[in-house]
């Protein structure tokens, strides 16, 4: 039988992993966005992972998308690749995954796999999406339809690191399911894989992936803070530092996105559910959360120093997406800096040609300024909150005007992390 795949969610993971495995299958991409289809058949891709060529090819060769369920009933394989958002009080919200679970039960047949790829704590693909595939489709885990977990390990907007370029970790119910998926991963990506002894081991990977880099981050913030203090420049301390051979080279800044930010919450949760406490991870995720409050506080301090009138003053932010050259605004902490600033006084705003206007007015209730028509000169403070590449070279030092650099990339600044 001849292996046909359907990715189930098309967002910066599942589009690159479709377009990735349609040089050598039969692939189709299931979302359940509308407007996300009709753009792609159309050659568009929002997220800029993939070039409008990239689509417009891949479709040639015979790659689907479509927002209809029964147009992936005769595929064997699923791929979900759905978002694992947390909610407002930080636990995991498992909304997507369970409905995309629920929708591939409607579908599923004997002798097919699901694979997921959504960051989950260990134990949730078995645990809780298996129950749901086995209650809607009427069929018996391991016996009709088997499971494997391959955790994505995809970077926003980076060029280098593409999805076939990356080692990828897979997994599967059974040893012998296990080795089908690996071939299946092995077949597209050129760096390699690595076949994981089970499917709670492959999601501990993920979690403690990101979560090891959420501590190792939280650490140099706290040394930012404890320099900053001193009078020392936080970043020649991490220059000097870096010189030894095995010294770990993190940079302090905003924790955001869909991983670092989230993924540690999704560990904590299953940890408190067997009975412990995790200390470590939840007082890195306090700091990092904290980080945007932090920032605000620095500009406003040196907006005093400089004679600033707090209240009504103007501030402008450069860039709202969570990460540099990449337009992806999820879960990004620069909202905390703005907020804080709001709450001193300051009228505060906003600018970023990487962003899309409408998703950000919708995420975060922001309407982005004109990037063409700023006068960044005429405002109290500017604080770079994003180093995409057009910021870097910015020549921001003028009159009184207070330059706060988060990402420190700025020659001259009067404060930065």
């Amino acid at each position: 039988m001849s292996i046909k795949i359907a990715v189930i969610g098309l967002g910066y993971v599942g589009l690159p992993l479709a377009h990735a495995f349609s040089s050598k299958y039969k692939v189709i991409g299931f979302d359940i966005a509308k407007w996300r289809i009709d753009e792609l058949n159309k050659g568009i891709d929002r997220t800029l992972e993939l070039t409008s060529k990239q689509v417009k090819e891949a479709i040639a060769n015979g790659m689907e998308f479509t927002d209809k369920l029964e147009d992936i009933a005769d595929y064997n394989i699923y791929i979900v690749t759905v978002p694992t958002p947390i909610d407002r009080h930080k636990k995991p919200d498992l909304t997507p995954l369970i409905k995309a679970s629920e929708s591939i039960g409607k579908v599923l047949k004997d002798g097919d796999i699901v694979i997921y790829e959504s960051t989950v704590y260990p134990g949730a693909t078995e645990e809780d999406c298996v129950p749901i595939l086995e209650r809607v489709s009427g069929l018996k885990f391991n016996k009709d339809f088997f499971c494997g977990y391959s955790p994505e390990r995809i970077n926003p907007g980076d060029k280098e690191h593409t999805v076939t370029k990356i080692l990828k970790v897979t997994s599967g119910s059974t040893p012998e399911i296990a080795k089908k998926i690996d071939n299946l991963y092995s077949s597209i990506i050129t760096a390699g894989t690595h076949l994981a002894p089970s499917i709670k081991v492959a999601e501990a990977a993920k979690v403690i992936e990101n979560s090891q880099r959420d501590i190792n981050i939280a650490f140099v913030n706290e040394l930012s803070m404890i320099f900053g203090k001193l009078g020392i420049d936080t970043n020649a301390v991490l220059e000097a530092s870096g010189t030894k051979w095995n010294f770990l080279k993190f940079k302090p800044g905003l924790v955001g996105g869909h991983c670092i930010g989230v993924d540690p919450y999704y560990l904590t949760h299953k940890a408190k559910e067997v009975g412990y406490h995790p200390e470590i991870i939840l007082a890195g995720r306090r700091l990092n959360d904290n980080m945007g409050i932090y920032v605000a506080n620095q500009v406003i301090k040196l907006m005093i120093k400089k004679g600033k009138k707090i209240e009504g003053s103007r501030v402008l932010l450069l860039g709202i997406t969570f990460k540099e050259n990449c337009p992806d605004i999820r879960n990004s902490r620069v909202i905390d800096v703005i907020r804080e600033l709001e709450d001193f006084g300051c009228r505060v705003d906003v600018s970023d040609y990487w962003a899309d206007r409408n998703e950000v007015k919708r995420e975060y209730n922001l309407d982005l300024i004109d990037e063409v028509n700023v006068d960044i000169e005429s405002y109290d403070a500017v604080v770079l909150a994003v180093a995409h590449n057009d910021y870097k070279n910015l020549d921001l030092k003028v009159s009184d005007q207070v330059v706060f650099d988060i990402k420190s990339v700025l020659k001259s600044a009067d404060g930065r992390l």
